[in-house]
């Protein structure tokens, strides 16, 4: 037997990515191992995103170097591959690149050296060969790929070739396969789910696809990553509303609340709608909790621009929470913008917002001590199996924080749902008795 080691970084999409492949392998005779000395092939499924996750690929890469046997082969993947294939053949001798839009090919890839960079994206219309890498009872259904977008600072337009949908049968079907297969959560993925089926000229494309989803007779939790603000619609938070199987849940990138910062990303949305949108998410879905992303250090980024990120994580109480320090890309249309911000003050933004959000988690979980909330069990803690992890419908997988359960005996499978009783925090964390 062939033995694969398989690294995977960066974002579900390309999780789902790494599952492609995997299975693909697995048909073919590998196996997986963790022990890099025994490999006969590594793949190392790239984020190219952003440096410092180029940077982790590399490090990634030296080590392999430096434990591999002779003749094992290594194979670069993903979304580094795409943009950055001549950096990388130029530091490494790599066997073959894989750009995310030609994963289809990793055999090929492994059997003859190739640099395979032709296609950007892969959806996956026909075939949904996957092996689950998560939990079985949690899986990521991607939808669409890619980005017509322009924001100013990032590159994933470049990376990933514009706006490219599935089509609503493929999607259907890959989701009840899903569920027929175990899984309990289903995560859409895309860069941004509200745009879907834009590229194929259909207007309302993603809340049909909703729609038709459930219409699926079957017990679940469907969780929506990403949406843009500038997207959502009364209809969208209508429909969001009506099924509890959806999770009152919306992770909504924003960057930042400053209009002048947010006019030089090239948002498409200002303070005053934002405010507008989460006044009317929290009025008609009142249970819901929002995960947002913000950056620091955006070129001409003031002191007076900081504080409004602060004024606003605090009035709206965000219930999750991703700083980014802003990173210049060399790719991207910020790049050349003046008056960039010193790595000394983006470091020193980071460290008081993200202790911002941490003081708001910690006044808001307390109040939450005594109330007893629907739980998804996803396993046992990773320090003891006295201890359990759950999530409620308000916590994404392996981005938000968990309930920890103190009495496991309780669980007899994962996957299922609780009833459990809060009683107490740590940190981001609860702490919760299961009924």
């Amino acid at each position: 037997m062939k033995k694969l080691h398989f690294i995977s970084l960066g974002c579900t999409r390309n999780q789902v990515d790494s599952e492609v492949m995997i299975a693909k392998l697995f048909s073919s005779g590998y196996t997986l191992t963790n022990n890099m000395k025994k490999a006969d092939v590594f793949v190392v499924n790239t984020c190219g995103f952003l440096k410092e996750a180029r940077d982790e690929a590399y490090l990634i890469l030296d080590e392999i170097f430096l434990s591999k046997k002779t003749n094992a082969k290594i194979i670069v993947a993903g979304c580094m591959a795409n943009l950055f294939s001549k950096e990388i053949l130029n530091k490494y001798e790599i066997f073959s690149i894989v750009s995310s839009g030609n994963i289809d090919k990793i055999l090929e890839a492994i059997n003859t050296p190739s640099v395979l960079v032709n296609n950007l994206s892969y959806i996956g219309e026909k075939t949904f060969d996957r092996v689950i890498t998560n939990y079985k009872h949690i899986a990521y259904l991607k939808i669409s790929e890619g980005c017509s977008k322009a924001c100013a600072f990032c590159i994933i337009p470049k990376i990933k070739g514009p706006l490219i949908s599935r089509s609503q049968k493929s999607i259907l079907d890959e989701f009840k396969l899903l569920l027929s297969n175990g899984a309990f959560e289903i995560n859409l993925i895309a860069q941004d789910l509200l745009d879907y089926a834009k590229d194929r000229n259909q207007d309302f494309g993603f809340l049909k696809l909703l729609q038709n989803i459930l219409k699926i007779k079957e017990k679940f939790w469907l969780r929506l990553l990403y949406v843009y603000p500038d997207e959502i619609t009364d209809e969208f938070i209508d429909l969001m509303a009506t099924d509890k199987r959806i999770c009152k849940y919306l992770d909504i990138p924003l960057q930042h609340i400053s209009d002048k910062i947010l006019r030089k990303m090239k948002r498409k949305t200002s303070k005053k709608k934002i405010f507008s949108l989460f006044e009317k998410l929290r009025k008609k879905i009142p249970n819901i909790s929002i995960r947002t992303s913000l950056m620091v250090g955006f070129p001409s980024e003031t002191n007076e621009d900081f504080n409004e990120l602060l004024n606003f994580i605090e009035e709206f109480e965000i219930d999750h929470l991703a700083v980014f320090k802003y990173s210049n890309e060399k790719f991207a249309p910020s790049y050349n913008y003046l008056d960039q911000i010193p790595e000394n003050i983006k470091n020193e933004r980071f460290e008081i917002l993200t202790k911002k959000q941490l003081g708001i988690v910690q006044k808001r979980n307390k109040k939450l001590i005594g109330k007893t909330i629907d739980v998804l069990v996803d396993s046992y803690h990773e320090e003891s199996n006295l201890l359990g992890l759950a999530r409620s419908q308000g916590q994404g997988y392996n981005v938000d924080s968990n309930i920890i359960i103190n009495n496991t005996q309780k669980i007899k499978s994962f996957g299922e749902i609780h009833k459990a009783k809060i009683t107490d925090t740590q940190g981001y964390d609860l702490i919760a008795t299961l009924e």
